[in-house]
């Protein structure tokens, strides 16, 4: 029996070359990732900043504090994490013999003659020798897995920050919006009396009163837009913290601060630090295994069994007390009539394997878009601010004038009218223009991988 078993064990190792083939990570990546256009002179990187240097306003720390602790996505994720272990604890053991007590007793008696009283008491073991790599492949496969929930947690983890911050900033941006439209309301409310008192005084016109109070109205019905919308964004913001809705202290827009010395580093860390691209990686892992496994599906399983015990059954004898027994057999199984299923099964494998490998490159084309567009849409928000600020200072100036030469009637209610909703309609597009840059920057630290602890 030993010799058959070193018999069949060398003839595996000799058979077996190649099912142990390791998976290699990729190391290279377009140097132009991020395009053409942006010049990587440093490979520091934007992303590496902890999530509290770059959002220094403690009243969004707060809730980003909140967010982490209390999100059900992330809760979720977390619990994904303990079901992937608990399987690759269980693919670990698989290279372990495994053992059963199996105790037996029966009790028989024939044409009313003395009962007749056996028992065994055995303990079973069975042990599958991963020669072709049946279980070495599932493991990696699970490892693979594992890996890939956790990075999906991380995931989950950089994203939750990044709406979480996004969130705050358009409370921000809409507090601002309804600042400025409170305080054109004042002016025009002042406007709309000076124009009847012109009317009153001969000179002026209904019409001109009519304009003045139309666009007074319009002004009225946005600023109820506005507190409509900043109730829908709290509700929203609410949801990510799992709390009911309520209302949420914060700073002001024109007080947050950011690091000036953006970088983007170098393509390659891309493999490191995006969450979603090492995911990508670890899914064309579990592919390569996935190969693997069904490519050792071609040759024998081999596994070891035996038993070991007590009993007091000896065929037709029954002695007392029991003999120890013990047993040992050794099998081989090798596929002989469903080998088109086992050729279909690989080919399969081969094609997932393959589209794994799209998927990440994809993955990685995906990362440095988004990077481009984020820092691009930066530098596009930071170059705006100065044309922004000298627009208002001219509509400014040019209501002023405007107004001054309606009251000495040298100019028409229509200039004014349109003075003023020019100037309105810049200066809330200053804002979002604040916003935008805010926001290219949270979607530049998340495109980089930034959010990890």
């Amino acid at each position: 029996m030993k010799k058959i078993i070193i018999l069949i064990i060398i003839t595996a190792l000799l058979s077996s070359c190649g099912i142990y083939t390791r998976y290699r990570s990729i190391e290279t990546i377009p140097d132009n990732l991020y395009g053409e256009e942006i010049i990587i002179d440093d490979t520091t990187n934007f992303g590496n900043m902890n999530w509290r240097e770059l959002f220094t306003d403690q009243q969004l720390q707060a809730l980003i504090e909140q967010g982490l602790q209390n999100n059900i996505d992330l809760r979720s994720a977390q619990l994904q994490i303990e079901e992937v272990e608990a399987a690759l604890m269980s693919s670990k053991l698989a290279f372990f013999p495994s053992f059963a007590f199996s105790p037996q007793g029966s009790i028989s008696s024939f044409d009313s003659k003395k009962t007749t009283k056996t028992y065994t008491l055995p303990i079973t073991a069975s042990w599958e020798l991963d020669i072709f790599g049946h279980l070495h492949n599932a493991k990696q496969q699970t490892k693979a897995l594992y890996a890939q929930s956790k990075d999906y947690q991380q995931a989950v983890h950089t994203r939750l920050i990044a709406e979480i911050a996004n969130i705050y900033y358009t409370l921000l941006l809409l507090d601002e919006q309804l600042d400025i439209s409170q305080q054109t309301e004042e002016v025009w409310k002042e406007t709309v009396t000076s124009t009847r008192a012109l009317m009153d005084a001969g000179l002026s016109n209904e019409v001109a009163t009519s304009q003045m109070e139309a666009a007074y109205y319009n002004v009225q019905t946005s600023i109820l837009d506005l507190k409509e919308q900043i109730n829908q964004v709290e509700n929203s913001l609410a949801l990510l913290l799992a709390e009911t809705p309520r209302r949420y202290e914060r700073g002001k827009l024109a007080t947050q601060r950011f690091p000036k010395d953006i970088t983007v580093g170098v393509p390659i860390q891309m493999l490191s630090n995006r969450p979603d691209v090492r995911a990508a990686e670890h899914l064309l892992k579990q592919a390569f295994y996935a190969t693997n496994q069904t490519r050792a599906a071609f040759y024998p399983s081999i596994e070891l069994s035996g038993s070991a015990g007590w009993t007091n059954s000896a065929g037709d004898i029954i002695v007392n007390p029991g003999k120890f027994l013990a047993s040992a057999v050794g099998s081989l199984i090798q596929p002989l009539f469903n080998r088109g299923r086992i050729i279909a099964e690989y080919r399969i494998a081969k094609a997932q394997q393959e589209e794994a490998s799209l998927s990440f490159q994809q993955a990685l084309l995906n990362a440095g878009s988004e990077v481009n567009d984020a820092l691009v849409s930066c530098q596009t928000s930071e170059a705006k601010i100065l044309l922004f600020e000298k627009q208002i200072q001219s509509l400014e100036k040019a209501l002023e004038c405007t107004s001054l030469l309606m009251e000495h009637n040298t100019t028409n209610y229509l200039e004014v009218l349109t003075a003023r909703q020019s100037l309105l309609s810049a200066q809330l597009l200053q804002t979002t223009n604040r916003f935008n840059e805010i926001q290219s920057i949270i979607n530049l630290y998340q495109a980089l991988g930034g959010g990890r602890e």
